[in-house]
């Protein structure tokens, strides 16, 4: 065996036997072809006999960082072919694939069979620590726990399982598999039995494997929504990387907690943590969701201003946004200005249009995405789809469904029928939609008929709301939906014997209404108001405002829809209740709060009833005020007395 055969193996180069200076030319490959050449010119000149050249074309091919260059198929061939293979080589080829997909992932782990019952006459194949780290990662990925324990318990025999990337591998698989208990057992064991409350070794400096654990607990304790046990956790850190603020913040947003998401991040900030690339793009669906403007363009300024590279995963998270904070034209900002567009940032940018119920432009942007070569995704139909149904585009929506289906071949998902139900029951189209709904080839779930009984009560039909009510209460008995607006169509019809029937119902089934409830930021701090709300600090201001409010109105022509109020009340109370909903309390705030002529965002859980949005309109004009509305289904832009939606929603 020649000396540079054992390199590898050894674990150590020195710099002028590294085999990047040995072999530079592999390096400066910048595609498979150059790649191919080299190959082919190392088996011409028999320097593929060289075990350190072969590993070198293996690495390339297998692990480059670049994965546009990586050919696992190619690094396969490689490592078959290689006269011998060391332990290096095979933990090139085991990574490579664990890196790779789930498919390729499960090849990592046969592969790893196959480097135990290898008979290498010259090399031992015998595995090292950084073969486990690979092979944990393979099994994590794939949910092979069986698999995964019996390598565990192979790191045990060989006493690998203590290094500290092997041990933090073992917790992130049992993580991934959904064991949290084993998961614990290891963490405590090798982290809290250690006596690591301030975890500093070697004369102070920190080891990161054992960030690396708690944040791979943290992460655990997310992905079961348990974000107690997580908080627990990370509050109990005495040092913290980046990652572990980004997997909070991370895990709060998919758990839905987005306003403990950005009270994280301002924390974050307090103590001075620069935030990263994936920190910004962490915390901007929560921005996104509470629709804090400012914090947003907070965040995009610091991103331009630390020059993080605004790519399209970065700038479809600044669109949406921006969108769903509003403000639309710095959405289109955002998008016009992005260096590189796909699929994702031209579908960020249909649904933004979406939302605001501007449907031309949602149709014009997808015109635009195909005269640019980009495939539409079903992500982008149905964002289309529902522009189509916030501004009654029937005929429109019907072309573009059948245009997903017949041109691009793409599968209808359960969104789309939702889609299409949804634009022919705002239309009116109530049978139709209902035959639609008989007709797809797919069960329909509680989010479709949901959608039809909004349009039954949005037209009055009580005999067909009564009917997909009932399927709903079967389909999903606890939740309130169906009951609420079923109740709702009884009380618009004065019919208050089987609202108290339906009311009794839902007692007697402990099942409760979501109150209505309405956000507005002023000056980066989120004001939270239910109905009837008097708990915030300036209750008194904010009750004078809203007399003040109900006498210009009453001034200015206003009439109280009382069929709005659902109660069984005269009509002077039905009146004084219409006054505290969660959205006109927090127009209130913001009349006080904010400077005249600055405009006004609310956020809002539910739809917005038809008397408030008869209410904002004039107090729109009489205050000289924009105020937009962001409600459960679309934004509402309150101008001059008129709505941007055109009294369609």
């Amino acid at each position: 065996m020649n000396p540079t055969q054992t390199l590898h193996s050894r674990g150590g180069n020195s710099p002028s036997t590294h085999p990047s200076f040995l072999f530079p030319q592999i390096n400066r490959c910048r595609t498979m072809r150059d790649l191919s050449q080299i190959h082919a010119t190392f088996v011409k000149s028999g320097q593929m006999r060289d075990t350190l050249a072969a590993a070198e074309l293996l690495r390339f091919c297998a692990t480059t960082s670049d994965l546009l260059h990586r050919d696992l198929d190619y690094a396969h061939k490689i490592f078959t072919q290689m006269p011998q293979r060391n332990t290096f080589s095979w933990n090139t080829i085991i990574r490579g694939f664990s890196e790779s997909d789930e498919e390729n992932a499960i090849n990592a782990i046969t592969l790893f069979h196959e480097m135990m019952t290898s008979d290498e006459e010259e090399d031992s194949v015998e595995p090292n620590r950084f073969t486990f780290p690979s092979l944990l990662k393979a099994c994590a990925k794939t949910g092979r726990i069986e698999e995964g324990k019996q390598i565990h318990a192979l790191a045990l025999k060989l006493g690998l399982s203590g290094d500290e990337f092997v041990m933090s591998n073992l917790v992130r698989m049992y993580v991934m598999c959904g064991l949290m208990r084993d998961a614990c057992v290891l963490f405590y064991k090798n982290i809290i039995g250690r006596d690591m409350a301030v975890m500093m070794v070697d004369g102070g400096r920190k080891r990161d494997g054992e960030v690396v654990l708690w944040n791979v607990m943290i992460d655990g304790y997310m992905r079961l929504g348990d974000c107690k046990a997580a908080r627990t956790l990370f509050d109990q850190m005495r040092v913290r990387s980046v990652v572990s603020w980004n997997t909070m913040i991370s895990g709060y947003c998919k758990n839905g907690a987005y306003k403990e998401a950005v009270e994280i991040f301002c924390e974050m900030r307090r103590v001075d943590l620069r935030p990263s690339y994936v920190t910004l793009v962490s915390v901007l669906p929560a921005v996104s969701r509470i629709g804090s403007l400012e914090l947003g363009e907070w965040l995009h300024s610091y991103a331009e201003s630390n020059r993080v590279e605004i790519d399209d995963v970065l700038g479809s998270a600044l669109i949406d946004m921006y969108s769903k904070c509003g403000v639309v034209e710095r959405a289109v900002e955002v998008f016009e200005r992005l260096p590189r567009k796909n699929v994702i940032t031209w579908s960020a940018m249909i649904n933004g249009f979406a939302i605001h119920g501007l449907a031309s432009d949602a149709i014009d942007c997808f015109c635009r995405m195909r005269e640019a070569g980009v495939k539409p995704s079903d992500v982008a139909y149905i964002n289309l789809l529902t522009a189509c149904s916030h501004a009654g585009m029937v005929e429109e929506g019907r072309k573009y469904f059948s245009q997903m289906v017949n041109v691009d071949g793409l599968e209808p998902r359960i969104e789309h029928y939702g889609c299409m139900v949804d634009l022919l029951g705002r239309s009116g189209l109530l049978e139709e939609a209902e035959q639609f709904i008989h007709n797809m080839p797919v069960k329909p779930d509680d989010v479709i008929w949901k959608a039809l009984l909004g349009s039954c009560r949005m037209h009055g039909n009580v005999e067909m709301g009564k009917r997909v009510a009932n399927i709903l209460m079967d389909m999903v008995p606890q939740d309130s939906g169906a009951y609420v607006a079923l109740s709702n169509m009884y009380a618009s019809q004065g019919n208050w014997s089987e609202v108290s029937e339906m009311r009794l119902r839902m007692k007697e089934m402990d099942i409760r209404k979501d109150p209505g409830c309405s956000w507005i930021d002023v000056d980066g701090v989120l004001h939270e108001f239910l109905v009837e709300d008097d708990s915030h600090p300036r209750a008194k201001d904010i009750n004078s405002k809203l007399v003040e409010i109900s006498e210009k109105l009453r001034l200015a022509g206003y009439r109280p829809i009382t069929t709005q109020v659902l109660l069984n009340l005269e009509e002077e109370d039905k009146e004084n209740a219409l006054h505290y909903h969660s959205e006109k309390i927090a127009v209130a705030f913001g009349l006080i709060s904010t400077t005249p002529g600055k405009p006004i965002r609310i956020v809002k859980n539910l739809r917005i009833c038809e008397d408030c949005h008869s209410s904002l309109k004039l107090i729109s004009k009489v205050y000289e005020r924009k105020i937009t509305v962001r409600d459960r289904k679309r934004f509402h832009h309150f101008e001059n007395g008129s709505c941007s939606c055109m009294d369609y929603w």
